[in-house]
């Protein structure tokens, strides 16, 4: 099974700050392989740098914190992360809550003031527009027990 992933949940050192977001649970399961991951950032495949400022959605664009438009970067890393996701035949994706790229359900309301509202992110919005089903990292215990991806060490 291959699922796409957003990279900095692997520990790729790809967010905005130059940092990541592993995720301990994820990280576990890529080492066991039952799961293939394709690990996407789409802010670096639409071309932005690392460290960048951060940057948030406002109405359907995308802003970063100094007021630039980033939105075209945005979609050229959905259209590439869409487009790996067909490559390689990911009908799910494990993706970065919150975010204007891989947030599902709720991102940053625009305003730069840590503030959530209902939304998707460009990336995250494109793959469920085309059949990919969304799960946020606060989901991946759910997701790879449907899977029946692995056994945690110590669990039934």
């Amino acid at each position: 099974m291959n699922v796409l992933i957003s990279a900095c949940l692997l520990g790729v050192p790809c967010k905005y700050s130059g940092g990541s977001n592993a995720h301990p649970l994820l990280m576990e399961a890529a080492r066991q392989g039952e799961i293939h991951f394709i690990p996407v950032c789409p802010e670096c495949l639409g071309g932005l740098p690392i460290p960048r400022l951060p940057s948030e959605k406002q109405g359907d664009r995308v802003f970063s914190k100094s007021g630039e438009d980033l939105t075209e970067a945005f979609e050229r890393g959905a259209r590439s992360a869409l487009h790996l996701a067909r490559l390689f035949d990911c009908r799910c994706a494990i993706l970065k809550e919150r975010s204007p790229s891989c947030g599902f359900g709720q991102i940053y309301d625009g305003s730069f003031t840590g503030s959530l509202r209902q939304g998707d992110g460009v990336t995250a919005a494109l793959l469920a527009q085309n059949g990919v089903r969304i799960w946020g990292e606060s989901q991946a215990r759910q997701a790879l027990t449907e899977w029946g991806a692995f056994a945690l060490a110590g669990e039934a």
